[in-house]
């Protein structure tokens, strides 16, 4: 990992990402994976909530955009979307991101989420805008 790659896995995943139990196992700007468990990020039915699987996507895809831009780029997310496939109510769920396009400006990722077996429960998609880093 080049310096600055160590810098950023060094922030962590946010206190949203702590707080949901995000847990980075690859990080790279071409692919990123990253697990969550069910419990404590469930909607009120004992489902997973949607919203945790678009933190989960947006929190992957915002970091490899970051580790594509390097130091001289800040990310922003500028478009999120989710398709629910099927639930889950316990366990871990993995998210995996791949690029779909790392140019100058954009970084945009497909991220699946699946679960202990497999199955795919999340399909998402994240575009953010890599911006001039002040003082860059």
């Amino acid at each position: 990992m080049t310096d600055f790659a160590d810098q950023v896995m060094a922030f962590g995943m946010g206190e949203l990402g702590d707080t949901m139990g995000i847990e980075m196992l690859e990080a790279t700007p071409e692919r990123l994976v990253a697990t969550m468990p069910v419990a404590g990020n469930r909607q009120p039915f004992g489902l997973l909530h949607g919203g945790a699987s678009v933190v989960l996507a947006e929190s992957l895809g915002s970091i490899g955009a970051a580790l594509h831009g390097g130091p001289e780029k800040v990310p922003v997310g500028i478009e999120i979307n989710a398709t629910h496939h099927r639930s889950a109510t316990s366990g871990t769920v993995t998210g995996t991101a791949t690029a779909i396009s790392l140019g100058r400006t954009l970084a945009t990722y497909e991220v699946v989420i699946t679960d202990e077996e497999g199955r795919r429960l999340c399909t998402s998609r994240i575009t953010c805008l890599l911006r001039d880093r002040p003082g860059a």
